[in-house]
């Protein structure tokens, strides 16, 4: 496949992935600007955000900071692609050793502040069966919502019923909060995720 094919086939995935279809995407997507992401040596925890968790807690980027953490962006009302979202992340921990698995943490971040409350947020965490020891669902003011979203390179657009068009990934941070792997859309292989992992776990956890 050429380049110029790859390209448009990963776009199309990524698109069909959105809550709301890909016609959503023609106008006013949220997208990082050219030179908004950092190099992958900085850290996400550089960005100073007032975030506020599930527990109602302030909480910043790093709450996990020395344990690998998989990150994403989400909001409590959509009911296709985030509901997958949160289930792939369940399931990527499922596939992991118990040690692996007890040293990783999780951490999503709302689109939708305005309608995701900390009730809202601790009402999803209960629904899902999440381990709230490692999982932190947070809400934050919009334009930290926009600097956090170009930071992990997703895209959204608010539609006007309320409801959000988004592509969905998932990235793996290190213990510092600095990128090392990247899972772009539901159902993708995810081994070199995993490997990663396993490779961030105490050694005896392997």
């Amino acid at each position: 496949m050429s380049p110029g094919a790859l390209a448009a086939a990963s776009a199309a995935v990524l698109l069909s992935l959105s809550c709301a279809g890909p016609a959503a995407w023609a106008q006013h997507v949220h997208e990082p600007p050219p030179g908004a992401a950092p190099p992958r040596s900085r850290s996400i925890y550089e960005i100073s955000a007032a975030l506020v968790d599930q527990r109602g807690q302030p909480a910043g980027l790093d709450v996990f900071r020395g344990h690998p953490v998989l990150i994403g962006m989400f909001y409590a009302s959509c009911r296709d692609t985030c509901f997958l979202l949160i289930a792939e992340i369940q399931r990527i921990e499922m596939e992991l050793p118990p040690g692996a698995r007890a040293n990783l943490r999780v951490v999503l971040v709302s689109f939708d502040p305005e309608r995701d409350t900390p009730a809202v947020l601790q009402a999803l965490a209960r629904a899902r069966g999440v381990d709230e020891s490692r999982w932190r669902f947070l809400r934050a003011p919009e334009d930290s919502v926009r600097e956090i979203a170009a930071v992990l390179g997703i895209k959204y657009r608010r539609l006007p019923d309320g409801n959000f068009s988004h592509t969905s990934l998932i990235t793996l941070l290190d213990t510092s909060g600095v990128a090392q792997a990247r899972v772009e859309g539901i159902g993708q292989p995810h081994a070199d995720l995993l490997r990663r992992l396993r490779a961030m776990a105490p050694s005896h956890d392997r």
